[in-house]
């Protein structure tokens, strides 16, 4: 992964984005310190998991009638 500085970033935009697109990683710091503020990774390289319920997965198992009937208002405590 390639570190820029925020006045290399700004200086070298369109360069930076190509190599994006490309599907390197930039990190951009900024500073006396050099921090890394902001990372740019490819848009298309988002890897979308599969949300997890939490600890309690797959563990229990609701399951809800025909007859149960609430209002809005009383599901949200209302």
């Amino acid at each position: 992964m390639e570190t820029l500085t925020v006045g290399d970033f700004k200086a070298n935009f369109s360069e930076v984005l190509k190599k994006v697109q490309n599907g390197e990683e930039i990190a951009i710091s900024f500073g006396k310190k050099k921090e890394i503020v902001a990372r740019l990774v490819p848009g298309s390289g988002q890897k979308k998991e599969k949300r997890k319920i939490g600890i309690f997965e797959g563990k229990g198992k609701v399951v809800f009638k025909n007859n149960f009937l609430i209002t809005e208002e009383e599901l949200l405590g209302a």
